[in-house]
């Protein structure tokens, strides 16, 4: 009898131990591992992030950068770890959503292998071009790729990314072709760009900003539903003739599958509240970003609806890494 009862508070005892865990967490510091060196869009929203989730939890929320093989390193890591609330995944479009596909590497499926947590910040790209070009407008760059032969070029930071993503999808909507010099980063894309290397590209309005500002770079559209504050006079790509056309750049934040529902609650509760703070949405701001919180269900939904927005781009341009 003694030897039964025992097994039962034992077994009492293992039953209880995720909600302790769940009630407990945070009690030692929580990673958010990032698919990108330092520097950048997706590290820039962490460190802001971080300090506040520290605030808010009293733990020490690290950023551990993992760069390589277009984001997998650090996604397989996470998707990998244990299920406990403490090694996170803090990416962005390309890492959460294509790379597997675009290296043709079955290293992880957000769908299977991550519970979403919430969306963190949204950044537009413009479609901009060097000033020694002729190109005023997008009619014009399009009428240009849609000449046989023409020598038009587009700097992509990788294959797969939403800038390479995005001039699939203008040659796809638009008849125009050219030809995508992909390099390893943005910066020598966007070096080789203001050096009249190539003729345009899409890049983020956090890095284009400052250079078309500048007259080093003339921009021609930006990617977001509306224009831009910093960038009033440049019409949207929906103006440009592309109807229903929008995009950006995201950042989010995603958990092992297993992540007892509570603690991806918790996290996504509190996210939210950071993000819609004024003064954090001011920080991002100055990164030439839209600080944006989301519930899981929510950031669920939008996962879905880009994975099926541009895997058919994908497919159908035949992107590969190789």
């Amino acid at each position: 009898m003694r030897l039964v009862t025992a097994f039962l508070a034992a077994g009492a005892a293992l039953t209880t131990l995720p909600a302790v865990a769940q009630n407990t967490w945070p009690d030692k510091p929580v990673k958010l591992v990032l698919p990108y060196p330092p520097g950048g869009n997706v590290d820039g929203a962490a460190r802001i992030i971080s300090e506040q989730l520290q605030a808010v939890f009293k733990q020490p929320f690290v950023v551990e950068n993992r760069p390589g093989a277009g984001g997998m390193i650090a996604g397989e890591a996470v998707a990998k770890a244990q299920p406990d609330g403490y090694t996170l995944f803090m990416g962005a479009n390309g890492p959460i959503l294509f790379s597997p596909t675009i290296f043709k590497r079955n290293a992880y499926d957000w769908k299977k292998d991550f519970a979403p947590v919430s969306s963190v910040s949204f950044t537009p790209l413009v479609l901009q071009v060097h000033p020694s070009t002729p190109y005023k407008t997008v009619a014009e760059l399009v009428a240009a790729g849609k000449k046989p032969g023409n020598a038009l070029t587009m700097a992509s930071p990788g294959a797969g990314t939403t800038n390479h993503l995005l001039s699939e999808y203008l040659q796809r909507e638009s008849g125009a072709h050219w030809t995508t010099v992909h390099y390893k980063g943005n910066a020598p894309a966007t070096t080789d760009l203001l050096g009249g290397q190539v003729q345009f590209n899409f890049d983020q309005v956090s890095v284009a900003g400052p250079f078309i500002q500048q007259g080093r770079t003339r921009a021609l559209a930006v990617t977001s539903p509306k224009r831009l504050p910093q960038l009033p006079d440049v019409p949207t790509l929906q103006e440009a003739g592309f109807k229903d056309f929008s995009t950006e750049t995201f950042t989010g934040i995603l958990a092992p599958r297993a992540t007892p529902k509570e603690i991806v609650v918790r996290l996504s509760d509190a996210l939210q509240t950071i993000l819609a703070d004024k003064a954090v949405q001011a920080r991002f701001q100055a990164l030439g970003s839209e600080a944006r919180g989301s519930t899981p269900e929510q950031f669920t939904a939008f996962l879905a609806k880009e994975d099926a927005r541009w895997m058919p781009v994908i497919k159908q341009a035949n992107i590969t890494a190789e």
